[in-house]
């Protein structure tokens, strides 16, 4: 069984071997396990140990440090080493020299050797339960390792300095509101990964933290301070934990599966290594043959437990094209040419589409319809806008990754223009960075074919943009009407079929439905479905199965339709001036006369302006 290949582990060691920057900083999924082939099978250890692994080679010496813990080197040899260049540094030399030569017994010669290298396991016992002074004591090794006296390096081997839990060390901040604390480790990690001599040296410094937005801008912005992604596993690697996995089992308690093991990698795209293996060690526990919904129960917890409930749901909704009424033209549209280009992997594929429409209109379940119809992940983004500084930041990081490892997905954004702003001068500085960031997922190449952004909102105009542009939703901006024609006459037969009761003076549905039509004019979605409502409420209270014409036509003239008339208005000429498809406006228009009928439009709509209708 072939071991995974790490890419990040390969780019990361690329740049220390060209010397391009003396120090990384890792982030993304440093949480992980990841597989080691030392041993008879191999093993899943944490990201540290299996770097010190890989770089462990001649001619290198890693040192780990972590947050409150100690400074540690791969073995007693390399301590040594390090114990003796520093000695080297900070004493006498000739008078250790003297002393070794005049020394008569052995008991002698180890007293003067601990005698010189005191200071250093001091340091280094010091450095165990103080993080500052640990970060200096770590940039004097590194000044230790690249001088050297008459030619003489006082140690031969380059450093590669891991630390972990850089975010807590150098937190974000204005550096007026960190502690004294925080900012003298701010200045160390700045001096240190500035200074000329530390830069143009062979060692090497790699920070781990799940985002570079979560240290400190003072050293996360330095130019020399290059960032490495570590991805969540991708296909090949959940296939290998789960044969890894398997053959660790005995005969008995190997996995169930109700399909191939390649099936279950496919099914649990989006999860850490971490969460894959307490499947797995769940359904070796219980015996139980593993189903698709155990792990699509997995897969969702997992992802709102890294994001949040309040941040991303997953959603199958439960209704389709077949319960959704009215929409003739633009169902068949979405039939025939959106869904297909939504599940299509090749150069065709729509990185997003956009919809607009006045409040009411049935946008949001319309496009739950076509999420329905699409055998996919659909990930509904509820709020990623974050209260606290900065981790807005992050969720959009831990969104990507995600968004990265699963084969196919559909985003589903509603009321999208408050859950994206601008990227204005007057736009605050984490609206424009997460506006930006979507813009670039949105267009990224990477995700074509694999996910498919759809924005749903009243007010496409306040949409970025950059957003509304062809290569993200702007490929497809769908307008979503009031019913009109046949499609009204579908809403009508819908409201009142529940409760209408064949009198002589209405025989049939088609014949209420002309009686009723001039009294819904006006009428949207949102108002049918309330007076639908309302005519089941009213037959109820009169303890009746049905109502006649007349007792219908009672309750919709007590109906008054809210005052948003000019609102709407102005959100359905917007979704009419935005929309990017001529065969989805209204009846048949004449492309010759389009520049004429749009100008109409936007004259319009600057009246409507005029009068404070934003």
């Amino acid at each position: 069984m072939k071991a995974p290949e790490y890419g990040f582990v390969k780019e990361a060691g690329r740049i220390i071997n060209s010397g391009q920057a003396r120090s990384i900083c890792l982030t993304g999924n440093i949480m992980d396990l990841f597989f080691s082939a030392s041993g008879d099978e191999g093993g899943y250890i944490p990201l540290p140990d299996m770097l010190v692994e890989r770089w462990a080679v001649s001619g290198t010496l890693v040192v780990v440090y972590e947050l409150n813990g100690p400074i540690r080197f791969l073995n007693k040899a390399d301590q040594q080493k390090m114990r003796e260049a520093w000695a080297r540094l900070y004493k006498d030399e000739n008078q250790i020299s003297i002393d070794l030569a005049l020394a008569r017994t052995q008991k002698r010669l180890e007293e003067i050797r601990r005698d010189a290298s005191q200071t250093f396991d001091a340091n280094l016992k010091k450095a165990s339960s103080n993080p500052t002074y640990a970060l200096e004591f770590l940039r004097q090794l590194c000044l230790c390792s690249r001088l050297s006296r008459d030619g003489v390096p006082f140690l031969w081997e380059d450093l590669i300095i891991l630390i972990e839990g850089t975010d807590f060390l150098i937190p974000e901040g204005e550096i007026a509101g960190l502690s004294d604390v925080d900012r003298q480790r701010v200045a160390i990690c700045r001096d240190w990964l500035s200074d000329p001599g530390f830069m143009s040296a062979g060692d090497s410094v790699v920070l781990m933290a799940e985002s570079k937005s979560l240290l400190n801008g003072k050293v996360a912005r330095l130019p020399q301070l290059l960032e490495v992604e570590v991805p969540a596993p991708d296909l090949e690697e959940r296939l290998h934990i789960i044969r890894w996995f398997n053959g660790q089992q005995p005969e008995k308690t190997r996995l169930k599966l109700w399909d191939s093991q390649e099936a279950l990698a496919r099914m649990t795209a989006g999860l850490s290594s971490h969460a894959l293996f307490q499947l797995l060690r769940h359904n070796t526990h219980t015996g139980e043959r593993l189903r698709p919904e155990d792990v699509v129960l997995k897969v969702e917890s997992f992802i709102q437990d890294q994001l949040g409930e309040d941040v991303v749901e997953f959603k199958k909704p439960q209704h389709g094209f077949k319960d959704v009424v009215g929409f003739k033209q633009l169902k068949r549209f979405l039939k025939e040419e959106f869904i297909p280009r939504i599940q299509s992997g090749g150069k065709g594929a729509l990185p997003g589409a956009a919809v607009g429409g006045p409040i009411g209109s049935g946008k949001s379940f319309l496009l739950e319809a076509v999420a329905g119809e699409l055998d996919m992940v659909v990930l509904v983004l509820k709020n990623i806008r974050s209260k606290w500084f900065g981790e807005t930041d992050v969720l959009f990081e831990r969104l990507r990754r995600i968004i990265l490892a699963l084969d196919k997905s559909l985003v589903f954004v509603d009321e999208a223009d408050t859950q994206f702003g601008g990227v204005g001068a007057e736009t605050h500085s984490t609206e424009r960075r997460l506006t930006g960031k979507v813009q670039a997922m949105m267009s990224d190449p990477a995700l074509r074919g694999k996910t498919a952004w759809l924005l749903i909102t009243a007010r496409i105009h306040l949409l970025s943009p950059d957003i509304r542009r062809p290569g993200r939703a702007g490929s497809l901006i769908i307008p979503v009407l009031d019913p009109e024609g046949e499609d009204l006459e579908q809403f009508i037969a819908w409201m009142i079929r529940p409760v209408f009761s064949r009198t002589e003076a209405c025989e049939s549905i088609g014949d209420a439905i002309d009686q009723l039509k001039p009294l819904v004019e006006g009428y949207y979605a949102a108002a049918f479905s309330e007076v639908r409502s309302d005519l089941a409420a009213a037959a109820e209270l009169q303890g009746k199965e049905g109502l006649n014409i007349g007792e219908i036509r009672e309750v919709i003239l007590d109906h008054i339709p809210p005052a948003v008339e000019k609102m709407r208005r102005f959100q359905t000429l917007q979704a009419l001036l935005n929309c990017t498809r001529l065969s989805l406006l209204p009846g048949s228009m004449d492309r010759d006369r389009l520049a004429e009928i749009r100008e109409a439009w936007r004259r319009e709509i600057q009246a409507l302006e005029n009068e404070g209708i934003r």
